[in-house]
């Protein structure tokens, strides 16, 4: 889907089969979260559909933008904690003065941008502008999410200020940490503009772009062809800016230069081509230009002749880096260094440009109309594409919600094939949710092509050749043959149809689903030579999208590509058969001196068992055991030992919720027979009353009042019940309620030393 126009069209590259195509890389100010992993998965994966699927010649190009308002902030708020942390003069007591300072000047500031927002709210309703609305909306659903952050760290702080002294040497340095969004940012509205060394910026953006690389590197996904960097551009985007100055298409206005709408318009071309707001933007709101200034935006409207007039040219202000050019001291505009290093690199005309969808505007548009503006042409980018939002809990997953989770932590949980799964299961223009069920979806696809590759690698092995190789099963081999063409089919028809790798996995996992059926059908003669092609097909596409690296014909692999290797040769294998010998050997001697037969049986089981679950897994080996016999394959021991773990979770798992509810039933039992011990009669004698008639019910109150008829009806509906009770518990316990009352606390008490045991 070419987002440029919002529809499908053919994809015609300007060049024969050559393909020049552009994606915007990180803002390197912070770790990479699993937002970005699906944008440079999903479009990782779209290359890789086009270079070795398709077998386009991609040259694929990516930009770290390493200056940026984003960049400065961060850079300078890191380096003003820095120093206020070796800043001893600066102890625990005045920190909590400080830390106190800082979160009522944050608290302020929300409340005031609060406000603002439910200003710009009923304006918009009063103004019948559902547009706006919709977004001042948005606006105050994210607010409301900051808002319960700074109130989570209040409470942390002002834990901290409360309860730690001067005395405990770790105080200080916690509440640095507790309190260090709310002080980085007074620091920086004291001191920021004091920040003016380059190297300072310059050392954070190389710490997250080396983070951001290695992050992709552990996803699987390739280098890009081509990598640049904004600071190493200045030069080329004065050069640029100033060509735009020559058109009569920008101006300098303060130090800083700004692209003119109006003049851009009048020479015929269109603004905001990608998220329309009317005429020339018209209709472009503040909040819209105030993301496209950035945080630390110029002057504002005062300087522009157009409120929608976008820098490319920034006039730098104390504590900001700057760069001498013609206009002044300053630094690049956001979207201007894109232009340059992709026109600089692939021409003034590009195929493809690739982004997340929050791109689209202001960063994409802008780029488009400096672009056009500077080489004199009417369409910069013949193909845009744009990826979903990734969401959590409802919510855009986003650093500045605290949101997000890190690539390196959801790597920590899961493996890099099973994230790239997931995104192969989506749409990939289209917004998704990340969460447990997603996760667990594509482990689940995982296991399902392990198992198969697992079953056709054990009927491969055999030799084949020593029996009939023709089909064997009628329909049912013509049935499998049908199920995998089709499936060669549908893959081919849902890459074409804007790699759509959601109907392709799915197909992938039908022609598999025929194939287990096949091989479950009574008295199977398996056409083993048909499985292996379409093991080797399915291979082949997972290959293609990533999922599979290696040179083995199908299947995973075992990690290295050589389990034995991996393991270092036969020792190990070696070392594993003679432990289990020995166990095997001693079970039965000792059998043999008891004269104990079943005793010896169960053992040799439970060390079988044993070298299946425990032994084996650790030297790469899988056993499977089938009606038809047990099957082996050769697995990475680390996939093994993490597949072993998260099974041994799960079991604990339900071990725990098994003994919860035990626990809830056994203390409930205890309470009744607790409560059933006490004889019918005696139920009633407390010091509510003064007088009972023979059977316990009461006929006096404390005071001498008489207990009413209706009263005395309810109490004694109760002492027949309570007799009941009574009666079933003697019978129950033979007469003995106290022992069995002691002996359900003694269950009770076991339950809960298992559950101790298990949490620990």
């Amino acid at each position: 889907r070419n987002t440029l126009t919002g529809k499908k069209e053919p994809f015609i590259p300007m060049q024969a089969r050559h393909v020049r195509w552009y994606t915007c890389g990180p803002t390197v100010y912070d770790s990479s979260h699993v937002g970005h992993a699906r944008t440079y998965l999903s479009f990782d994966i779209m290359r890789r559909v086009m270079t070795d699927y398709f077998h386009y010649n991609v040259l694929y190009q990516i930009n770290t933008t390493d200056i940026d308002d984003k960049i400065i902030l961060r850079a300078r708020q890191n380096e003003l904690m820095r120093q206020l942390e070796q800043d001893k003069s600066v102890d625990f007591d005045k920190l909590v003065v400080l830390a106190k300072e800082a979160l009522e000047e944050a608290k302020a500031k929300s409340d005031q941008k609060k406000e603002e927002i439910a200003k710009a709210i009923e304006e918009a309703t009063q103004n019948k502008d559902s547009r706006a609305k919709t977004e001042q909306e948005g606006l105050l659903q994210n607010h409301l999410v900051k808002r319960k952050n700074l109130d989570n760290d209040e409470a942390k702080i002002m834990e901290l200020c409360g309860s730690s002294s001067a005395a405990d040497k770790d105080a200080r340095a916690n509440l640095l940490v507790a309190a260090k969004s709310v002080v980085a940012e007074k620091l920086d509205r004291e001191k920021g503009h004091l920040i003016t060394d380059h190297s300072v910026f310059n050392a954070h953006a190389r710490q997250y772009e080396r983070e951001f690389m290695e992050d992709m590197t552990a996803l699987g996904i390739r280098e890009p062809d081509v990598l640049t960097r904004v600071t190493e551009y200045v030069p080329q985007i004065i050069a640029f800016v100033e060509t735009i100055i020559e058109k009569g298409l920008a101006y300098k206005s303060n130090g800083s230069v700004y692209l003119s709408l109006d003049s851009f318009q009048d020479a015929g071309h269109n603004y905001r081509k990608l998220n329309p707001a009317g005429p020339g933007g018209a209709a472009t709101s503040a909040a819209e230009m105030a993301e496209g200034e950035g945080a630390l935006g110029g002057g504002g409207s005062s300087e522009k002749r157009n409120p929608s007039d976008f820098a490319l040219w920034k006039a730098s202000k104390p504590g900001e880096p700057a760069w001498d050019s013609p206009f002044g001291p300053g630094r690049p505009g956001w979207h201007i260094e894109c232009s340059v290093v992709a026109g600089d690199i692939l021409g003034e005309r590009i195929d493809i440009h690739s982004g997340g969808e929050d791109l689209k505007f202001p960063h994409h548009d802008n780029e488009l109309a400096q672009s056009e503006a500077c080489f004199g042409c009417q369409q910069w980018v013949n193909y845009f594409t744009h990826t979903g939002h990734l969401h959590i809990a409802g919510l855009k997953m986003s650093k500045s919600l605290k949101n997000f989770i890190t690539i390196r932590q959801a790597l920590e949980h899961n493996t890099a094939r099973q994230l790239r799964i997931m995104f192969l299961l989506q749409a990939w223009d289209q917004p998704m949710n990340y969460s447990d069920q997603t996760i667990d979806d594509a482990r689940s696809k995982e296991a399902t092509f392990k198992s198969f590759f697992r079953e056709v690698g054990a009927l491969v092995r055999d030799d084949y050749l020593a029996q009939e190789v023709g089909w064997q099963m009628a329909e049912n081999d013509h049935k499998l043959a049908d199920a995998y063409l089709s499936a060669r089919q549908s893959v081919h028809e849902s890459l074409l149809d804007n790699f759509n790798t959601k109907d392709a996995m799915s197909a992938l996992l039908r022609v598999i689903n025929e194939a287990n059926t096949y091989l479950r059908l009574p008295q199977v003669r398996p056409s083993v030579l048909l499985l292996r092609a379409i093991a080797t097909y399915v291979t082949q596409i997972l290959k293609v999208f990533g999922v599979i690296d290696g040179e083995d014909d199908f299947g995973f692999g075992s990690g290295s590509g050589d389990a034995n290797a991996a393991n270092g040769g036969g020792e190990q294998y070696i070392e594993t058969m003679v432990s289990f010998r020995e166990s095997i050997r001693n079970a039965a001697l000792e059998a043999a001196k008891g004269g104990d037969s079943k005793a010896a049986i169960q053992s040799v089981l439970q060390i079988c068992d044993a070298l299946r679950d425990e032994v084996l897994p650790k030297v790469g080996v899988r056993l499977e055991d089938r009606p038809t016999g047990t099957m082996w394959n050769l697995e990475d021991p680390e996939v093994m030992a993490r597949e072993l773990a998260e099974k041994a979770a799960k079991e604990k798992e339900a071990q725990i919720s098994k003994l919860e509810k035990q626990l809830i039933a056994r203390e409930k039992e205890y309470e009744k027979i607790k409560n059933s011990m006490v004889k019918p009669e005696d139920l009633f004698r407390t010091s509510e009353f003064k007088e009972w008639d023979e059977s316990g019910v009461p006929t006096t109150l404390a005071n001498g009042d008489p207990v009413s008829g209706g009263q005395m009806k309810k109490k004694k509906k109760a002492i027949d019940k309570q007799s009941k009770a009574f009666k079933d518990l003697m019978a129950k316990s033979g007469n003995n309620p106290q022992e069995l009352l002691s002996a359900t606390q003694k269950e009770v008490d076991g339950i809960k030393e298992k559950l101790s045991s298990l949490s620990l």
